[in-house]
């Protein structure tokens, strides 16, 4: 394997890494380690608003389970247990800087006697950067499939993604 193949892939399994890490500390609440995925001046674009800069978001991340608590509800009408998942992703690296599209499935515990449902879904568009040795998001843009004005559309996403990439 050439070292260009070598470094690809341990970029790529590093954001890979990084995409595991947010989902988690979202999904549990970890709203440090959930803002430290975002470079100091990152930008995170999602259903509730935009945030810039990683102090907005780590405090947007402190009310996030309230918030989400009074959209998604379990068969009794508590707040629901979120868990997220993803699925195929598109990863463009080019030196420092990267891009990444993919799908997002939200489960919760609100179907029938807490069954699983999957209540949203989604795309991912996002911007990286290495800092410090360490992929970061400097944008995030959260596309949601089930509300209006938000979904991602029609046009394969990682053509937006390329077209991103190639205007940096």
């Amino acid at each position: 394997m050439s070292e260009s193949a070598r470094s690809y892939a341990r970029d790529r399994a590093e954001i890979l890494d990084l995409m595991a890490r947010y989902l988690l500390a979202m999904d549990y609440h970890d709203c440090d380690a959930y803002a430290e995925c975002f470079t100091e001046d990152g930008v995170l674009d999602y259903a509730m608003g935009r945030l810039e800069g990683r102090e907005a978001i780590r405090a947007e991340a402190r009310v996030f389970k309230d918030k989400v608590g009074e959209i998604f509800k379990d068969w009794q009408g508590d707040p629901a247990k979120l868990r997220h998942t993803i699925g195929q992703q598109a990863i463009r690296v080019e030196g420092d800087r990267a891009w990444n599209t993919g799908f997002w499935w939200e489960m919760t515990n609100g179907g029938p006697e807490g069954a699983l449902a999957t209540p949203s879904f989604g795309t991912y568009q996002d911007e990286l950067a290495r800092v410090g040795g360490r992929w970061l998001f400097t944008l995030r843009k959260i596309y949601n499939e089930f509300l209006p004005g938000r979904e991602s559309g029609s046009v394969n996403p990682v053509r937006a993604m390329d077209a991103a990439a190639d205007r940096s």
